[in-house]
């Protein structure tokens, strides 16, 4: 995980990135976003890009964020927030962001929302895929039976119901060898793309274990589940890989033998697909046009020196070049 180098602000449910007016003197002149020593060098620009959402993918955009104001544009600010995909998107609908992330795609019923306001997509906003994300399964360090599991086992436990509605579920419910003692579940809320997924593509939308503590906060969920030797939760490769020294993954078979989620087994065609999501973040493609540095920032997101370059420095498995280039195409071509 790269090191935070500027001040976090609490904005509204989230926290809030942002950086201004460093790493550069006034005298110097940023080059634009993805470009070389050869060219031309153009006129700086300033004022600020809103972007809020997912949680999931906040490290990467808020580590893309300190790059583009550190190397590109002193002079913008740039403010990454992390109140959830899902509360992402009720900022973005009515147009108080410029970005929204998210680490699932957008529903349908936000796509209305969307009309409603005049907005449609690929004319008004512009859906950018950044990376892969493995959902991860992670245990407390101290569990010694638990660290393989089939995906059909994962799923029977997080839909476990009680025999009794004061019963509680057990290891033992799920293999018969393992410890008589009671599962302590988590994972993100509600207002999290990464809940949803759990929820609707892996789950089948199939009600969670009852006693499941969901919470707003990732750091919280490491702390919980490091602190408590029965615990599991559920979240994005890249909170687990930031935190390997409190936490294990659990290994996952698919069919084929246990697979570790790793960056080089997260993809929709490698070993960890069943549990592998794209992430993504969602642009105003009005407010681009309006603002120059809304365009430009998103320029640099899929240059090669922003999200497939810096994927993997906060847990994710960059896309293929080519996809990147597309989105660059495009984003040149708008007027």
């Amino acid at each position: 995980m790269f090191k935070k180098k500027v001040l976090a602000a609490i904005v509204g449910m989230g926290m809030v990135f942002s950086l201004a007016g460093c790493g550069q003197t006034n005298e110097q002149t940023n080059q634009p976003s993805g470009a070389n020593n050869n060219q031309a060098q153009v006129e700086k620009l300033s004022g600020g890009v809103i972007i809020d959402g997912s949680g999931t993918v906040y490290p990467l955009m808020a580590h893309i964020a300190e790059e583009y104001m550190t190397n590109v544009q002193s002079n913008v600010s740039v403010q990454v927030g992390r109140a959830g995909s899902s509360a992402g998107f009720k900022k973005f609908i009515p147009g108080e962001t410029d970005f929204a992330d998210a680490s699932r795609k957008i529903k349908n019923a936000e796509v209305e929302e969307l009309k409603g306001k005049g907005m449609e997509m690929d004319k008004n906003v512009m859906e950018i895929k950044l990376a892969y994300d493995g959902l991860t399964i992670v245990i407390n360090k101290n569990n010694d039976w638990a660290k393989e599991m089939t995906d059909d086992e994962i799923i029977k436990m997080f839909t476990s119901k009680a025999v009794k509605a004061d019963d509680k579920v057990l290891w033992s419910d799920i293999r018969s060898e393992w410890p008589k003692e009671e599962i302590k579940f988590y994972g993100p809320n509600e207002n999290h793309g990464t809940y949803e997924f759990f929820y609707e593509t892996i789950l089948e939308k199939k009600d969670l274990v009852s006693t499941v503590n969901l919470q707003q906060e990732y750091s919280t969920l490491v702390d919980l589940v490091s602190q408590d030797k029965n615990a599991i939760a559920f979240f994005g490769y890249g909170y687990y890989a930031s935190n390997t020294n409190k936490l294990a993954a659990v290994k996952v078979d698919f069919g084929k033998g246990p697979v570790e989620p790793a960056l080089n087994t997260i993809g929709e065609d490698l070993d960890y697909a069943g549990f592998t999501r794209l992430v993504y973040t969602y642009l105003n493609l009005n407010y681009a046009k309006e603002k120059p540095q809304v365009l430009d920032f998103a320029k640099y997101v899929v240059s090669p020196e922003g999200a497939g370059k810096l994927a993997a420095d906060n847990g994710f498995a960059p896309l293929p070049d080519s996809v990147y280039a597309e989105y660059a195409s495009a984003l040149k071509a708008l007027k």
